[in-house]
């Protein structure tokens, strides 16, 4: 037993970093405390050490629990020795009293005692005893101590000397001594006769060890128990360590107790309902916040969503399966933002956690930042919807049309009178003319739009230059309101409107005029707040009526200075039918023009030209520019000669307007002029930068009349304009035009001369008609551009209204043309002009035989309402009239031709010069009776001129 302990105390004893259990790694052991990489679940030595090393809970419960087995297993050890000892002291005592008391009843040794040789009687008797009882002798002694039996012979018959007094006086006793062998065991047992005498006494001796050796044998079996148990219960241990570590997802001690404190924080300290429900429906765990914002019961968790008195939809929300982000639920007098969300990705239970925040108070907070944003949003709209036309009453329309109903039920706009016209605001007498209405049906019981409006003294809106911003949030106990018009009021309050807030439009520092904001019905009176945004919608509005009406100033400005320059009526002219349309832009006036000018020899001239721009500076260009054309082709110049006269004028005034910084240049003016001759149908055309005219055929056929490709006016490139002729039947239509007519945004330049091309072919048509057709067909909805249109139907002079005479350069022979002009008068019926036709011819041709060059030509024309007569040259001479003195002898000629005449002239071409004079054929046409016939005839005999 001994050597058994001693193993046991150096196995309990092994040095530090030495396990009892292989495949373990102590703590401690320098290996550090990282985890194994081996996948879960691996079993093995290496999965314990990697569990062991882990830094978690399952850690520390598992070095608790081993180190609990081992201690319980060295307790149970220590005590089964130290029980092991005391058993063996005891089996020891027991063994050699029952040996003892045994050997000292047994049958026939009171005879053997005796005997006369009690010794060879007694010694084989005590030795099988000895042998059957295990003790190490059975030793019989007499009363004198000597001794009869004994396991060693020499000791036979010696006196032993021992404490035996007691198994003398009858009683058998035990005792321990320290012999020879060791510790022992003694047991004395009395013999005794019949009569009850101790007679001798039986000794029975045993050595503890020997005892001892018996339960050594026992123990490795034991120990062998002992360490099963504990490979056992480590490996129990192991187990609930790992499936423990699962639990708690290798958190250690600190996270452990941090997640703890976390989980008490929201429990207790968190401002936002937490909910875990169950599958079914259960509330599991609520924390304070929840328990409040719901007002749940102490005994809530464990219970059914449903049992716990909430509103129907909530509990409908927190029973269901369905995930809800921000709902708002009602809770009592609360408003919540529920959110909902599955457990089942984050945990091993299906089950839904669910967050309560009170938003009610962040419901008014918003509520107040969405109004806001909302406003701001509606100053937005404002500032790009309001003044877009730059048209007053179009900008007050849609100052009413963005208030309603966003901020205003209803909105009215009252301006003053001379605002609407475009002029400086006089508030003094003026009249407020409603001008602009919105959110109410056309029976509305408010004053209509266009109707003027005299407030009443004492009114809110009485004293428009000192009326401020104001509001009536109760218009049913507001006398001063009602009193403007009591019935009127009357029906405004039966239509539900309750509140109304007053704002002047001032621009300025003037007052234009008011904007009125009304509520009606469910819609909240008007507060102080209200009306500091009015103020500012008013405000932006302002500005937008007061550049409009500005812009309407100058626009009047400028259409009365446009009306003033254009054509008011056609001249009366015998070779064209013509018809016009003029539309002005609707950003303003523009710069287009057109005209048509009456030339001599029954020719016309017509002309079209655009001035790039709008507005004043525009149309005062295109005045002079009408101005100049007509002055110039006064001259009757040629096409080309006519426009490179006007690019050189348009050039100098551009210096002048440069050098005294009067406005922008006019580079950018087009023109486009036609000449028409209608006795030999001939068109004669140039351009400067213009589209070109297109011709309309009887037939159907359109083609455009392309001239070279000129340059705007004004740009100083100093290049010939050249010109484009074409010969046209008569009904043929010219159409002149400007670029507004075909181009526009949507559609380029190309698609709309093709559209024009369509207009105008098919059957022929009137220039009316023609007008009416292009307009509909070419004319966009609004046009950024003005456009202008000229359609003119050619007509032929009749070839019998048209006498020609070549003359030869020879005095006498002025007599026979003289004679033949009056005789074809006579077959015009035009005796009554003769008599001045006559004198006009004999002066003009004798001038050019006197002074000009062959060849000469004298030709008659016949129209409607004149007689031209025409005298043409090889010379470039021009003659000049002048008043002749008396002492002169010629200068006179001219003088008579324009007394006369009604009008004369000059034109000049490249074969010569040709004079011309045109008599009215009417009755009261004849010449003047202040001066004899004959007085007028001696003075032209006698004139000579050039």
């Amino acid at each position: 037993m001994s050597g058994h302990s001693g193993r046991f105390r150096r196995w309990l004893s092994r040095a530090p970093g030495r396990s009892a259990f292989p495949g373990v790694t102590p703590a401690g052991s320098g290996t550090g405390d990282q985890q194994d990489e081996r996948p879960a679940g691996a079993g093995g030595p290496q999965h314990i050490r990697s569990s062991l090393a882990t830094r978690s809970v399952a850690r520390e419960v598992f070095l608790l629990q081993l180190v609990l087995v081992v201690l319980l297993v060295a307790a149970a050890v220590v005590a089964i020795v130290v029980q092991a000892q005391r058993d063996t002291m005891t089996d020891a005592r027991h063994r050699t009293l029952a040996a003892a008391e045994s050997f000292a009843h047994s049958w026939g040794l009171q005879e053997a005692l005796n005997s006369d040789n009690p010794t060879a009687k007694l010694q084989p008797l005590a030795e099988a005893a000895r042998k059957a009882s295990g003790v190490d002798a059975i030793i019989v002694y007499k009363l004198d101590g000597i001794t009869l039996t004994h396991s060693d012979p020499r000791q036979i018959g010696k006196h032993v000397i021992g404490p035996y007094a007691e198994a003398a006086r009858g009683k058998p006793f035990t005792r321990t001594f320290e012999g020879a062998l060791g510790l022992s065991v003694v047991s004395a047992a009395p013999v005794k006769d019949s009569s009850g005498k101790v007679i001798a006494i039986v000794a029975a001796p045993v050595t503890v060890e020997k005892v001892q050796k018996s339960v050594n044998q026992q123990l490795p079996i034991f120990l062998g128990t002992a360490v099963g148990a504990l490979a056992l219960a480590g490996g129990g241990a192991g187990l609930v360590s790992r499936r423990l570590r699962r639990q708690t997802h290798g958190l250690g001690p600190a996270e452990m107790t941090r997640m703890y404190e976390h989980h008490d924080a929201v429990l207790h300290a968190v401002r936002e309902g937490v909910l875990i429900l169950g599958h079914d429906g259960r509330l599991l765990l609520a924390n304070d916040e929840a328990r409040r914002l719901l007002d749940l019961p102490a005994d809530a968790e464990g219970r059914h969503v449903g049992d716990l008195g909430l509103d129907h939809r909530t509990a409908e929300l927190l029973a269901s399966d369905r995930i809800a982000t921000d709902e708002v639920h009602l809770a009592q007098d609360r408003l919540l933002a529920v959110n909902k969300r599955s457990t089942t990705p984050y945990g091993a239970h299906q089950g839904s956690v669910v967050t309560l925040r009170d938003t009610t108070e962040l419901r008014w907070l918003s509520g107040r930042a969405e109004v806001a944003r909302e406003r701001l949003r509606l100053l937005y709209d404002a500032g790009v919807r309001i003044g877009s036309t730059l048209n007053v009453e179009r900008t007050t329309e849609e100052l009413a049309q963005v208030a309603v109903p966003r901020f205003a039920d209803i909105v009215t706009v009252e301006l003053l009178d001379p605002v609407l016209k475009g002029e400086e605001p006089v508030v003094a007498g003026a009249e407020l003319c409603r001008t602009a209405i919105a959110g109410l049906a056309p029976d509305h019981p408010l004053y209509p739009v266009g109707e003027l409006i005299r407030f009443v003294p004492g009114t809110p809106a009485a004293g428009v230059d000192q009326v401020r911003s104001m509001v009536e949030p109760d218009l049913a106990g507001s006398s001063d309101w009602r009193s403007q018009d009591p019935e009127r009021a009357r029906r405004i309050l039966e239509h539900g409107v309750h509140s109304l807030a007053v704002v002047p439009l001032r621009a300025r520092g003037v007052v234009l005029g008011l904007v009125d904001f009304w509520r009606s019905r469910s819609s909240p009176p008007f507060d102080d707040e209200d009306l500091s945004f009015a103020e500012e919608l008013a405000g932006r509005a302002a500005v937008g009526i007061d550049n409009a009406r500005r812009y309407t100033r100058e626009r009047t400005m400028a259409m009365t200075l446009q009306r003033s320059l254009m054509p008011r009526g056609l001249p009366d002219q015998d070779a064209l039918e013509v018809a016009h349309r003029y539309l002005p832009a609707q950003a303003g006036v523009g710069g287009d023009w057109f005209d048509v000018i009456p030339l001599p020899g029954a020719r016309v001239a017509l002309v079209i030209g655009d001035v790039v721009g709008h507005g004043l500076h525009a149309a005062a260009t295109m005045g002079r520019l009408r101005i100049a054309v007509h002055n110039f082709s006064a001259l009757d110049l040629s096409p080309d000669e006519l426009l490179g006269h006007l690019d050189e004028l348009v050039t100098h005034i551009d210096v002048q307007d440069e050098d005294t910084k009067d406005g922008p240049a006019i580079t950018g003016a087009t023109c486009l002029y036609v000449v028409y001759d209608s006795v030999s149908g001939r068109v004669t055309a140039a351009t400067a930068g213009h589209l070109p005219p297109a011709v309309a055929y009887s037939d159907g056929r359109v083609e455009f009349l392309h001239s070279p490709v000129s340059p705007p006016l004004g740009l100083g490139t100093s290049l010939p304009f050249e010109t484009a002729e074409l010969s046209l039947p008569e009904g043929s239509r010219l159409v002149l035009y400007t670029d507004g007519l075909v181009e526009n945004r949507s559609r380029d330049l190309d698609a709309g001369l093709e559209t024009l091309r369509a207009a105008l072919a098919g059957p022929d048509r009137t220039p009316e008609d023609t007008c009416a057709t292009v307009m509909q067909s070419l004319l966009p909805a609004r046009s950024a551009d003005d456009v202008a249109l000229l359609v003119a139907r050619t007509r032929r002079l009749d070839p019998a209204h048209v006498a020609e005479w070549d003359v030869p350069r020879d005095p006498a022979a002025v007599g026979p043309v003289r004679n033949a002009c009056v005789s074809q008068l006579t077959d015009w019926g035009l005796q009554h002009i003769a008599y001045g036709t006559e004198l006009i011819l004999s002066e003009l041709i004798t001038n050019a035989i006197r002074y000009g060059a062959e060849p000469i030509h004298v030709r008659l024309l016949h129209t409607r309402s004149t007689l031209i007569s025409e005298v043409s040259d090889g010379s470039s001479t021009s003659p000049h009239i002048r008043q002749a003195k008396d002492t002169d002898e010629d200068g006179r000629g001219l003088f008579l031709v324009a007394q006369f005449a009604e009008h004369w002239g000059t034109r000049y071409s490249p074969r010569g010069k040709t004079i011309w004079a045109a008599q009215a054929v009417g009755p009261d046409s004849l010449p003047s009776e202040e001066e004899p016939q004959e007085d007028l005839l001696s003075r032209w005999e006698d004139s000579e001129e050039w």
